[in-house]
């Protein structure tokens, strides 16, 4: 095993796994919405109900979810790819036309979701040139609807 290989090797070789694709949402310093496409996104207790994301420290939304108190990850349906390479593009308005109910602490919920997960901040730690966050889930729903998946640099589904 060689330690030369670069890190678009090492991030190729992760996308040998596949994940599931979500949007994290939560109201910014300044209480705006904010969103993002994570595919970082883990269970990690039942009891108490704990889950995990991960954000780059040189994301341009990065301060705002640091300073956020609360969040809402949406597990993406099968026929959300454009919702989520919307919320994966800089420089847009993500939230655009999009009628947003108001959950926890204000959050913004979208309307349409496989799975949505309303926390409240639990913990950040150092991970590299990532932070991870943990939530404890204080509400959630599921829809049951096939997920929309992420592999190999494509989207698939089930």
């Amino acid at each position: 095993m060689s330690n030369s290989l670069t890190p678009k090797d090492f991030r190729n070789a992760l996308g040998g796994f596949p994940t599931g694709v979500t949007i994290i949402t939560a109201l910014g310093k300044n209480g705006q919405k904010i969103g993002m496409t994570v595919n970082s996104f883990n269970s990690v207790s039942l009891t108490p109900r704990l889950i995990l994301w991960s954000i780059g420290k040189n994301t341009n939304c990065f301060d705002d979810f640091m300073a956020a108190k609360a969040f809402a990850v949406h597990i993406l349906a099968s026929d959300q790819k454009d919702l989520s390479e919307r919320f994966a593009t800089t420089g847009v308005d993500r939230f655009a036309d999009i009628e947003c109910t108001e959950g926890l602490s204000g959050t913004p919920i979208l309307p349409h979701y496989s799975a949505c997960f309303q926390c409240k901040t639990a913990q950040q730690y150092e991970g590299g040139d990532h932070i991870i966050i943990t939530g404890e889930v204080l509400k959630f729903s599921d829809n049951k609807l096939d997920p929309l998946l992420f592999y190999r640099g494509s989207y698939n589904s089930l």
